[in-house]
């Protein structure tokens, strides 16, 4: 039974980018910018998914590996990887993707709530599917993931001794 809690995509604009042969959709909103993959310092002891962090002009940026994060695939880097700066929950967050494509338009009869699969697969960043034509576009709620234990992680090994 879905609720409206359940299916809580909104309708509006999202960045389209993949990982691996998906496409996945976050909030414009949430985007500050998209650079090209560069050098990260690594952070010893950080979790594989979390590559290091980027001096932003003067910002020290986290930077995560959502290939690695999501388990899509080995993550390699060439001339289309890309990071997208986001701002997420007052905190600005670099993701690496496989690539941009496009900013969609989304209506609400355009997404599907997201399924579920119970306890076996952990899918609670999903927050529905939009169907463009033949696309299936993810919609990920970037600001659930950001947010997760594990990035408070990142957190607390970049406070100053």
């Amino acid at each position: 039974m879905e609720t409206v809690n359940q299916h809580n995509a909104a309708s509006g604009e999202y960045l389209v980018f993949t990982l691996g042969q998906e496409e996945y959709g976050i909030d414009i909103l949430k985007v500050q910018e998209i650079r090209g993959y560069d050098t990260v310092t690594t952070i010893a002891n950080s979790p594989a998914f979390i590559k290091g962090v980027i001096n932003l002009r003067g910002t020290i940026v986290p930077v995560v590996d959502l290939r690695i994060k999501f388990q899509v695939g080995t993550a390699t880097y060439n001339q289309f990887t890309v990071v997208i700066i986001l701002n997420v929950a007052r905190r600005v967050v670099g993701i690496v993707v496989d690539g941009v494509s496009d900013v969609i338009t989304l209506g609400n009869e355009q997404i599907r709530p997201a399924p579920e699969f119970g306890a076996t697969l952990k899918t609670d960043y999903i927050q529905g599917l939009g169907t463009v034509d033949e696309r299936m576009i993810i919609l990920a709620d970037i600001e659930k993931l950001m947010t997760s234990s594990e990035m408070e992680l990142m957190d607390h090994s970049m406070q100053p001794a």
